[in-house]
């Protein structure tokens, strides 16, 4: 049996090399159709961007905690560009002083720029709903803005990519400091959007009070059973209708991504947002989605 460290880096960089080569995989994917090419010029956050018949909906991309309107969509937002979508990301969260980490304030007062970012996007584009997909806070806060701020009236779908959607330890999230290199010398001790996502805090009690979800809306949670980050990883599934929850890895065994990997650079996962967004065009999630 090997020593408990030597084993323990074996794993992460076993992890790693996985999300390399699912990565890798996807430039030998086939290029999109001649319209996913035309989508793909315009690029995310194109206000001028109207939504087709095929894909009616804006989607609204919800970053995480550290995270920011672009770093956390290098991969996703282009993907979902490609495939025709109108798409658009906010900045939310923001403390004073502390630029680029985004997700530290109030989670219940970033809910709120979500409903005014979303009624910005249902502005430009002229659509009724929008579709939000969100990763790891960004697919928890969402729920405050469904179930408190009337945003149920104006969201078809919401996407959670490793949300915590019952909290989960003050320790699990300190774990994301690494991949943010300065992040912890930028913030300070007052991160109420840290507290708020802690098992059992008064915000996620309150989240959760009366049940998971609300009714109008479908809800799609993707969680991965490496994360560290968000524990148990079942917790991140909710229970009510209109409700499905999928663990990447019952789609492809092979996939070892973890809390980050997950949401910025999985295409297996990507694929399966896919589905969520447009259930009657749905094609399987295998490992070989990395391809599409």
């Amino acid at each position: 049996m090997l020593p408990r460290k030597p084993r323990k880096r074996w794993t992460h960089a076993l992890r790693a090399l996985s999300v390399l080569l699912l990565t890798a995989a996807a430039t030998l994917a086939p290029t999109a159709s001649a319209q996913a090419s035309t989508a793909s010029s315009r690029g995310w956050n194109d206000y001028s961007c109207k939504p087709s018949a095929a894909h009616p909906r804006p989607i609204v991309l919800v970053h995480g905690t550290f995270g920011n309107s672009i770093d956390n969509w290098l991969a996703l937002a282009p993907y979902l560009v490609n495939r025709g979508y109108c798409v658009f990301s906010l900045d939310y969260g923001q403390l004073p002083g502390v630029p680029l980490f985004n997700g530290l304030g109030p989670i219940a007062a970033s809910a709120g720029q979500l409903d005014t970012y979303v009624d910005r996007v249902l502005d430009a584009t002229g659509a009724p709903e929008v579709d939000l997909v969100g990763h790891s806070q960004g697919g928890m806060m969402p729920r405050w803005y469904l179930k408190f701020l009337g945003g149920a009236e104006k969201v078809n779908t919401l996407v959670g990519i490793a949300p915590d959607n019952h909290g989960t330890t003050l320790l699990g999230l300190t774990k994301l400091l690494p991949y943010f290199p300065g992040a912890e010398d930028s913030i300070s001790s007052a991160t109420p959007g840290l507290t708020d996502q802690v098992a059992g805090s008064a915000f996620i009690t309150k989240l959760n009070e009366g049940g998971d979800t609300v009714p109008g809306v479908r809800y799609h949670v993707i969680a991965t059973r490496y994360d560290e980050v968000v524990t148990p990883y079942r917790s991140q599934f909710l229970t009510g209708p209109n409700v499905t929850n999928v663990l990447i890895q019952d789609k492809c065994a092979l996939d070892l991504s973890e809390h980050v990997a997950i949401g910025t650079v999985d295409r297996v996962t990507f694929h399966e947002v896919t589905n969520a967004l447009d259930p009657a065009h749905a094609t399987p999630t295998t490992c070989l989605s990395v391809l599409g």
